[in-house]
């Protein structure tokens, strides 16, 4: 049976999936779990199991749910959620992307959201409420201004830089100690055998560290990352998104106040007139949000 007032939000995520329940104003339950111990990309066993981690948590049925799915990346992909969870649960149910939560966590109704974590990827609604995305191609395609998209283009940066003679750039040492080796030529090959975007992106810490040492490399490589960010945010633009309100989260441009410098820098030639927001609360109280808003009809 639904209980009245009782609301989820939830944010699915590559690694991790991020449950909050409220009842009213109170956070009743805050839970964090492996996403791999639940989902196995089967719609219809996912569901199942996610309906059991929700009702588990929330030791009862929520009158509303919203989540934010990675994944879901069509509005079609969303509606599909909605309808195989549906089939378990009873009370009211919403599914965005996960790059959605970002506005809503950060307090506003509607904006676009961009992510530069471990990929990258701008999203954001036009005035219809049709999903707009625009990046999130993965490493090797794009996520240009990831973490692993500025260790590739860190790795260019210092090839294009040795065929020039030159490598005298802290950029150069910085990316070689990451790799374990003394040699700069090795770099391509080192990285070429340890491919993965989570493994790329634990070296971004280099090119930051070099930037702090006035790396000119290093400096063009974040500046670069931040306005392909922002020309994210510029298509979105082009195709109807509202721009009033950008927000900008993931674990890199958190960690990292130049990459959100360079960013801010970048969207006040695309739009000077955009609000910036970097978002440093768990994206999941979006989900919480629109659960909110979902019970409130």
């Amino acid at each position: 049976m639904v209980k009245s007032g009782l609301i989820a939000g939830v944010d699915i995520g590559g690694t991790k999936t991020h449950l909050l329940v409220s009842q009213g104003a109170e956070v009743i339950a805050d839970k964090v779990v492996p996403t791999a111990d639940w989902r196995s990309w089967d719609r219809a066993a996912d569901a199942a199991a996610l309906a059991a981690l929700i009702l588990e948590t929330a030791k009862a049925e929520p009158a509303a749910v919203a989540l934010g799915a990675h994944g879901c990346d069509t509005d079609w992909h969303c509606k599909q959620m909605e309808a195989d969870l549906g089939a378990k649960l009873s009370g009211k149910i919403k599914v965005v992307n996960d790059s959605e939560l970002l506005v809503p966590a950060a307090g506003f109704a509607s904006g676009i959201g961009v992510v530069s974590g471990t990929g990258s990827i701008a999203v954001s609604r036009n005035h219809d409420g049709e999903m707009l995305v625009a990046g999130g191609w993965g490493w090797i395609l794009g996520d240009e201004g990831s973490a692993a998209a500025l260790v590739r283009e860190a790795a260019r940066a210092i090839r294009n830089a040795i065929d020039h003679g030159e490598s005298g750039d802290p950029l150069v040492n910085g990316l070689m100690a990451k790799l374990d080796t003394t040699d700069a030529t090795k770099i391509g090959r080192l990285l070429n055998e340890t491919r993965g975007a989570a493994i790329w992106g634990s070296y971004a810490d280099a090119v930051f560290d070099a930037a702090a040492q006035k790396s000119p490399l290093a400096i063009t490589v974040i500046e670069e990352g931040a306005k392909a960010l922002a020309r994210l945010v510029g298509i979105l633009i082009s195709r109807g998104a509202d721009a009033s309100h950008v927000v900008i989260g993931g674990g890199v441009v958190v960690e990292q106040p130049s990459l959100f410098e360079a960013f801010k820098h970048a969207m006040a030639a695309v739009s000077p007139a955009s609000e910036i927001t970097l978002l440093r609360a768990a994206p999941v109280n979006g989900a919480l949000a629109l659960a909110g808003r979902l019970l409130a009809g």
